[in-house]
């Protein structure tokens, strides 16, 4: 069937992010802060960083890795402070934690303010499980059912890298709720990380209310060496097949420009912004996709 039409564009209630002339004193002439994407090292976040460049060009759209691959934060922050920059905002890109960007980029954080005093620097909130990442999550299954050639489907299975924060934890589980009930499948959750319940198991408790079509749908955002364990796990243990990683979706862009938008508001006002944590951050409602 034809693909319905994305989501709207979500709205951040109508505050927007200042625009490069905006000015804090008189007489003083401000830039928009570098966006530093931070991220685990794959292709994907990659892409994604092009894209967002291209899109906007008049904002420095970077990237800092959290894992083994360069550049680190401390090397993105040093090497912005050498060429005058000022201000830098971090976006997390976990879909997993809500809140809590997580113990590596907490200390990689303090350690980037230590060494450079001078510089006006924050970090967003994470992405997090959003609604809208439902929608991507479907078209993914769908060309993944479609590859597999499947003609019916009777169990689904949410899999994540981990369990997140308590905030992530508590949207994880109302994701899998509103995809249960939009696709009347059941739906079990499962995390790579084994911090939850496996895949394999995710699969055996379906099996053993009787299913035994299942997929395995993916809340990852790249094709990391978790998600490769994901797949293996599940296609091992009986699932039809596995949903691509979400990747670089325009939908992604838009959810990291409203925590980039919402933390440079903070920076430039000293207001705290009153973003809610619930459902009501994207206004939109989701328009999930027939499988």
């Amino acid at each position: 069937m034809p693909i319905p039409p994305r989501c709207p564009k979500l709205e951040t209630r109508q505050r927007q992010w200042r625009r490069p002339d905006t000015t804090r004193d008189k007489g003083t002439q401000m830039t928009a802060p570098a966006l530093i994407l931070l991220a685990d090292g794959a292709e994907e976040i990659r892409l994604l960083r092009k894209q967002m460049q291209i899109q906007r060009p008049e904002l420095p759209v970077h990237l800092a890795f959290l894992d083994h691959c360069p550049p680190s934060g401390l090397q993105v922050i040093s090497a912005l402070a050498s060429h005058g920059t000022r201000e830098a905002v971090f976006v997390p890109m976990s879909l997993t934690q809500a809140v809590d960007a997580g113990q590596a980029a907490v200390d990689m954080f303090k350690l980037v303010r230590t060494t450079h005093p001078d510089m006006n620097l924050a970090m967003a909130r994470p992405i997090g499980p959003a609604t809208e990442l439902l929608n991507i999550l479907d078209i993914r299954l769908r060309n993944a059912l479609s590859s597999c050639h499947a003609l019916e489907l009777d169990g689904l299975v949410l899999a994540t890298p981990d369990t997140g924060d308590v905030r992530g934890q508590s949207l994880i589980a109302r994701r899998a709720r509103q995809w249960s009930s939009h696709h009347r499948l059941p739906v079990a959750m499962a995390c790579v990380d084994g911090s939850g319940s496996s895949i394999a198991a995710a699969i055996g408790l379906l099996r053993d209310q009787g299913r035994r079509s299942i997929a395995v749908g993916s809340l990852f955002l790249t094709a990391s060496d978790r998600f490769m364990a994901a797949a293996e796990q599940a296609l091992a243990a009986g699932a039809l097949t596995v949903s691509a990683p979400l990747g670089a979706d325009e939908r992604i862009i838009e959810l990291v420009m409203s925590r980039y938008a919402f933390t440079t508001m903070d920076m430039l006002d000293d207001v705290p912004a009153d973003e809610h944590l619930g459902d009501d951050v994207i206004t939109s409602s989701p328009e999930l996709i027939a499988l």
